[in-house]
C-alpha cells in the first residue's frame, strides 16, 4: 500500500509530494531542524524508500547534498524551515548550477496571509536563488482535494525532471497549522477509504535507452590536440575508452587534465596521453614546436593557466564537446561548441596524421614527467607540498575516490598527478571554483560510497568545520588530508605576493588553529604525517569512519620550489 498519511491535510499532501518523488527516483534527502518544515520532515523520515539524515547547519547540509549526488548521480532533497535558513544553502546552490549538479531545494514556508506582516521567521522567499535555481515554483497552499493533489504530483515530476536534466532546482512550500500530524478537521482522513494507487501510476522514471545519437566530425588537419578537461561522468571507464577511440581514429595526443578520467586509466597501444603539459608549456621553445592548428575541447577547459594561454595564442580551428547547454569556452577563440555527450563523438579523419607532432608531444612528456618524477621523489623534497601528490597516486588503493579542494590542492594535482592505471575516481567543485563547503562535500561523496581521499589546503577546511557534525550520521569511509601550510598558499604564486604590506595579513590570512584539539572537539581521529612516504604508508588502508591526516609544509618554502621544479622541467 502506498505510504501515504491521512491524517491531516499539511501530512497528506507531503506524503504526496514524497511518494511521487520516490516513484522518481529519489532516495536521499539532507533535513535541517526548524518548525515550518515539520510536514516535509515527517513525510521523509517515515517512506522506508528514503535515507533521511539531519543536518543542523544549512550551508554544510547544502554541500552534503551536493557530494552525495555526485556520487549518485542523482537529484537529493534538501529541506529546511522558514526564514532565513534556505539562505544558506546559496554557495551549494551556485556551485551545483555552475557544475550541472541535479539537487531539488524545498524551503517551507508560511502561507500568503503571514507575509509581509512582521510574522516571525518570515522572508520573501519568492525566487532565493536567482538564477542559480534552474526552475522556480512555489507549490499552493496545502489542500485535500483530488485535483490539487493532481497538479502536486505534476509539479514534483517536472521539478525531478528538470533537476536531473539541468540542475538545482527550487521549490518554495507553504504551510498553514497544524504542522504536525494531528486532527485538523479537514477532509483528509475520508479519502483514505476511496484512495487509489493508480494515482502514481506512470511515475517510474524510464529507463535510459543505451542506443546514442552519433555526432561525427570531420577531421582534416593534422596537427591537432584533445583536451581533456574536468569531467566526472557516470561511467569513466567508458569515458576513458570513448576518448581513446577519438585519438587512435584521428592520430593525435590527448592532453589529459588530472580532473579527467583520461589521466586514471591506461591508454592503448599508440595512443599519447599527456600529464606533463603545463610544465612543458612554460618554455617558449617547446610552444613553439607544439603548437596546435586544431583543437578538440572535452567537456571544459583544464585548470592550467598556462595551457589556456597558449590555446589562446595558438589561434587553432576549435571544437568544444560538452553535455551541458549554454557555452563553456571561458578562452572565446575561434570556437564551434556542440551540446553532446562526449561518448557520442566520432571522428572521421580524412588526413593522415602528423606522426612526427604527435610524437614530439610523446618525447616531450616522457621527458618531463621522468624529470619531475625524479624531482618529486628526492628525498630533500620529502616535505614539500608538490611531493604529497605522488605519493597520493601510488598509495591510494585502486578504485578509491579522491575528492581535490580548489586552491592550491587542484593546482598541485595537475602539475604532479601522473598518468596512471589506477581508476582512481576524482571529485571536484569546478563549478564556481570556490573553497566553501569542502569537507561537507567530501562527506557527501563519501557516504555509502567508495573509500574517499580528501586532500585540502588549511582554510578550506576551517571554512567548513561545522561539516564535522555530520559525523554521527555518516557511513562510510573518510581519510582527510590536510595540508597545513598556515594560510593561503596559492596568493603567494601571484603578483599581489610582492606587495608588503599588506599581503600576509590580507591575502594568505595567516592562522595558528590546532588541529587536534579541533578534531578532538568533534571526535574525528587525528595524526600528525611527517611528509610523502609516510602519507603513502598512512594510506595503505582506508578504515572506516573518518580520521584527519594532518601534513605541515612551509608555505613560503613551497612557492619557490614549485617554481623551480616546473621550471626545471624540460631544461633540467
Amino acid at each position: 500500500m502506498t505510504p501515504l498519511d491521512f491524517r491531516n491535510t499539511n501530512s497528506l499532501w507531503a506524503s504526496v509530494l514524497v511518494e511521487t518523488l520516490v516513484r522518481r527516483g529519489l532516495r536521499q534527502a539532507v533535513i535541517s531542524p526548524g518548525s515550518r518544515s515539520t510536514p516535509l520532515t515527517m513525510a521523509l523520515a517515515r517512506h522506508d524508500a528514503v535515507e533521511a539524515m539531519p543536518v543542523l547547519d544549512e550551508r554544510s547540509a547544502g554541500f552534503f547534498a551536493l557530494g552525495l549526488a555526485r556520487q549518485t548521480r542523482q537529484p537529493v532533497v534538501l529541506v529546511c524551515t522558514s526564514g532565513s535558513a534556505g539562505a544558506h544553502w546559496l554557495p551549494a546552490l551556485i556551485e551545483a548550477r555552475e557544475s550541472g549538479t541535479p539537487l531539488i531545494a524545498l524551503t517551507a514556508d508560511r502561507p500568503p496571509e503571514l507575509r509581509e506582516c512582521a510574522s516571525g521567521q518570515t522572508i520573501d522567499q519568492a525566487h532565493l536563488f536567482g538564477r542559480y535555481a534552474t526552475w522556480y515554483h512555489e507549490l499552493a497552499v496545502p489542500a485535500p482535494g483530488m485535483e490539487l493533489l493532481a497538479y502536486l504530483r505534476q509539479a514534483l515530476r517536472q521539478a525531478w525532471d528538470r533537476a536531473t536534466r539541468d540542475g538545482p532546482v527550487h521549490l518554495n512550500v507553504p504551510f498553514r497549522d497544524p504542522l504536525p500530524p494531528v486532527p485538523d478537521g479537514g477532509d483528509a482522513p475520508a479519502l483514505e477509504s476511496t484512495w487509489s494507487d493508480e494515482f502514481f501510476a506512470e511515475l517510474t522514471a524510464p529507463e535510459v535507452s543505451a542506443a546514442q545519437l552519433k555526432i561525427r566530425q570531420k577531421v582534416t588537419m593534422t596537427r591537432g590536440l584533445i583536451v581533456a578537461g574536468p569531467a566526472q561522468p557516470d561511467n569513466p571507464v567508458a569515458y576513458a575508452a570513448a576518448v581513446h577511440q577519438l585519438a587512435q581514429a584521428s592520430g593525435w595526443p590527448i592532453l589529459a587534465d588530472a580532473l579527467s578520467p583520461l589521466r586514471h586509466h591506461a591508454a592503448p597501444e599508440g595512443v599519447v596521453v599527456v600529464a606533463a603539459y603545463d610544465a612543458l608549456l612554460r618554455h617558449e621553445k617547446v610552444r613553439a614546436e607544439l603548437t596546435p592548428r586544431y583543437v578538440i575541447g572535452l567537456e571544459s577547459w583544464p585548470t592550467s593557466k598556462v595551457l589556456r594561454e597558449f590555446l589562446t595564442t595558438s589561434q587553432a580551428e576549435t571544437l568544444l564537446v560538452s553535455p551541458r547547454p549554454g557555452s563553456r569556452d571561458a578562452l572565446q577563440g575561434k570556437t564551434r561548441e556542440i551540446t553532446a555527450d562526449v561518448t557520442s563523438l566520432v571522428i572521421d579523419s580524412t588526413a593522415i596524421a602528423d606522426a612526427s607532432y604527435r610524437d614530439a608531444w610523446q618525447q616531450a612528456e616522457v621527458k618531463a614527467a621522468a624529470t619531475l618524477a625524479q624531482a618529486l621523489a628526492d628525498p630533500v623534497h620529502d616535505g614539500f607540498e608538490g611531493a604529497l601528490v605522488p605519493a597520493l597516486a601510488a598509495g591510494l588503493p585502486a578504485g578509491a575516490a579522491l575528492v581535490v579542494a580548489n586552491s592550491m590542492p587542484v593546482r598541485d594535482v595537475e602539475y604532479f598527478w601522473p598518468a596512471n592505471d589506477r581508476g582512481v575516481e576524482v571529485f571536484f567543485s569546478r563549478g564556481a571554483n570556490g573553497i566553501d563547503g569542502t569537507l561537507s562535500t567530501a562527506l557527501g561523496v563519501a557516504h555509502r560510497g567508495k573509500p574517499t581521499v580528501l586532500l585540502t589546503g588549511d582554510l578550506a577546511l576551517l571554512h567548513d568545520t561545522n561539516g564535522w557534525l555530520l559525523a554521527s550520521e555518516f557511513v562510510g569511509s573518510l581519510t582527510v588530508v590536510l595540508v597545513n601550510n598556515a594560510g593561503g598558499g596559492i596568493f603567494g604564486h601571484l603578483p599581489v605576493a610582492d606587495f608588503e604590506p599588506p599581503f600576509e595579513r590580507f591575502f594568505a590570512t595567516p592562522q595558528s588553529v590546532d588541529f587536534s584539539k579541533l578534531a578532538a572537539a568533534y571526535g574525528v581521529a587525528h595524526q600528525r604525517v611527517a611528509g610523502a612516504e609516510a602519507l603513502r604508508s598512512a594510506l595503505a588502508t582506508l578504515p572506516a569512519g573518518i580520521r584527519l591526516l594532518e601534513i605541515a609544509t612551509d608555505r613560503k618554502s613551497d612557492a619557490a620550489t614549485r617554481k623551480r621544479i616546473l621550471r626545471d622541467a624540460t631544461t633540467g
